[in-house]
């Protein structure tokens, strides 16, 4: 009976970002757990890929090509779901990204950009499908960022419209109940081939830093927050709306200045002990 509440048999999901990373990896679990899903990305080569996997293992899925920051393209991504697939049951808000830099050399535009795919985007997208998702008590799940919480030098205006996204998370719960639930998912530091050219090749040794950093001590991976996008696509969190779930290990979250001091003595001995290993 329970693992049945997980199912989504009969119901038609749109996933934004859905060409690589944690959107392709959403949408080919929403799939494995019944659905028809629209994969919804700027590059139609990418969307098509993984539509065409989603339906080679079973699925039944379509490709739209489409830029989320462009109000034509919200309005087609609507329409060519209900056209094509019968209807629309659950959103997931996951295209995001860009805003990061120093705050002394970040332009105006970069801003506008960051607030338009991180926070403006999403809300259009949610206010475009409601009417649909209103007819069958849909679902919505936005995803977000530590960066929304956490301070951090530089990515002003990234981690200021993922708090924006948040807050219109609960605004968006509150307008659209009981018919619509809106909930959000924090995400920590997940391993995507994004991450892994950005950060982790940019960074060497951070991965090692986050993971050490990381309460349940790896780093996370797109099946994580996938698994937490079902639960909250799914009837088994039909009691759950406005919220802000945490998936990130751990890795956010308050704590003492003996655990923050504890922490760096330990990865500092790591570090010492594998350097020491080395020279020998």
């Amino acid at each position: 009976m329970i693992l049945e509440l997980f199912r989504l048999d009969g119901k038609v999901a749109v996933v934004t970002g859905a060409g690589r990373g944690i959107g392709a990896v959403t949408a080919r679990a929403l799939a494995e757990a019944g659905a028809a899903v629209a994969c919804v990305a700027r590059t139609r080569e990418q969307v098509e890929a993984v539509a065409q996997d989603i339906a080679a293992h079973g699925g039944r899925a379509i490709a739209i090509a489409a830029d989320v920051t462009r109000q034509e393209d919200v309005v087609r991504i609507v329409h060519q779901t209900r056209e094509a697939l019968g209807g629309l049951h659950i959103l997931v808000n996951n295209a995001g990204g860009t805003g990061h830099g120093p705050t002394a050399r970040i332009s105006e535009e970069q801003v506008i950009g960051a607030v338009k795919l991180n926070f403006l985007a999403p809300v259009l997208l949610t206010r475009e499908a409601v009417p649909l998702l209103r007819e069958h008590g849909g679902a919505v799940v936005n995803i977000s960022s530590g960066y929304a919480r956490v301070a951090h030098v530089g990515s002003i205006p990234y981690g200021g419209a993922k708090a924006a996204l948040e807050q219109a998370t609960r605004m968006m719960a509150m307008e659209f109940a009981p018919s619509v639930r809106v909930n959000a998912i924090r995400v920590g530091a997940i391993q995507t081939e994004n991450m892994k050219r950005n950060l982790l090749a940019a960074m060497p040794g951070i991965g090692e830093s986050l993971a050490a950093w990381t309460p349940v001590g790896r780093l996370g991976v797109p099946e994580d927050i996938a698994a937490a996008v079902l639960y909250l696509a799914a009837p088994a969190s039909a009691y759950v709306t406005g919220k802000i779930l945490d998936v990130d290990g751990g890795l956010v979250m308050e704590r003492s200045a003996m655990e923050i001091i504890a922490t760096a003595e330990r990865l500092a001995a790591r570090r010492s002990n594998r350097s020491s290993g080395d020279d020998a």
